[in-house]
């Protein structure tokens, strides 16, 4: 199982581009198979790590994840194409519907038929990436068209894939899914059999299986499960999110969350593997004062 880190930087109030760069670079000499970046309401996170492509050699970059319905999927998998040459080959997008507050409240879109508009969204956009013409008539997308990119380079694609329909879609279309707030119990008996059995059935290669968890070592884990459940309640009331906790059996987001010494953290690693996750993107967060750099050493020790 690779081990990456979530960015800390997305969020802050100091989350300028030269410390994503930077947050990358460290990332890097640390030896972290991976750097996963939020697309929320701050920098664009595709155009973020193109940028930090051009200052690293190793590290893949992934977005974690780019909401679709606000963008069409033609001008998506140009954009990443051209962020997969900027990273010569280490960018993943990583996509995902996100939620009916954000698509409907916010923006005004149409949130209907997600798991539709998912399929119909990957059969325009996952052709283009592999240098083909898109050619989709469905209800959400008419679309005959491709792009013409001579440095691109082959571009991953992570589906946020929670419940059954959107994991099947996921699986016969996609290269995995990336999932937040999924305990390890979920993991293991919902989320990896059904992507799994989607793929094959599909004639797909075994899908990639990145979750991510926050997580922090600390001699007070009770302290720490209060925090992530103060820092994370937002993820307790989004419906998609509030299913999973709720197949868990988890009350709050802090129920999932990976916390205690180094023995108790290490345990909780090895159940993740064996559930089969292929990458665990660590969600670094401040359960008390020095948590954070002590839990990047954990990390790094454990790679």
């Amino acid at each position: 199982m690779k081990i990456g880190t979530v960015s800390t930087v997305a969020g802050g109030p100091h989350a300028e581009l030269d410390r994503f760069v930077d947050e990358a670079k460290r990332a890097e000499s640390a030896g972290f198979s991976f750097l996963s970046v939020p697309n929320i309401f701050g920098h664009d996170a595709i155009t973020t790590l193109a940028i930090a492509g051009r200052e690293t050699e190793r590290i893949e970059l992934a977005t974690g994840v780019v909401p679709t319905p606000p963008r069409h999927p033609h001008a998506l998998a140009q954009q990443a194409l051209t962020a997969g040459a900027a990273c010569n080959g280490r960018f993943t997008l990583g996509i995902g519907l996100s939620h009916k507050l954000v698509i409907e409240d916010m923006l005004g879109l149409s949130y209907g038929k997600p798991a539709k508009q998912m399929r119909e969204y990957l059969e325009v956009l996952m052709p283009i990436l592999r240098g083909e013409q898109a050619q989709v008539k469905g209800d959400f997308y008419n679309v005959n068209a491709g792009v013409q990119i001579p440095d691109a380079k082959p571009v991953p694609v992570l589906v946020a894939a929670l419940g059954p329909l959107m994991l099947k879609v996921a699986g016969e279309l996609a290269d995995g899914t990336a999932t937040w707030m999924t305990g390890v119990k979920t993991l293991g008996d919902h989320t990896v059999p059904h992507i799994t059995k989607a793929a094959a059935e599909a004639g797909r290669p075994a899908p990639r299986i990145l979750a991510s968890l926050p997580i922090a070592i600390t001699n007070d884990p009770a302290k720490a499960i209060e925090t992530a459940n103060q820092m994370f309640a937002i993820y307790g009331t989004l419906p998609s999110y509030r299913a999973m906790l709720d197949r868990e059996g988890a009350a709050n987001p802090g129920d999932v969350a990976l916390v205690g010494d180094a023995e108790t953290v290490r345990a909780g690693l090895g159940r993740l593997r064996d559930a089969g996750v292929t990458d665990m993107a660590a969600s670094v967060f401040p359960a008390d004062e020095g948590a954070v750099a002590r839990t990047l050493d954990f990390l790094r020790d454990e790679l």
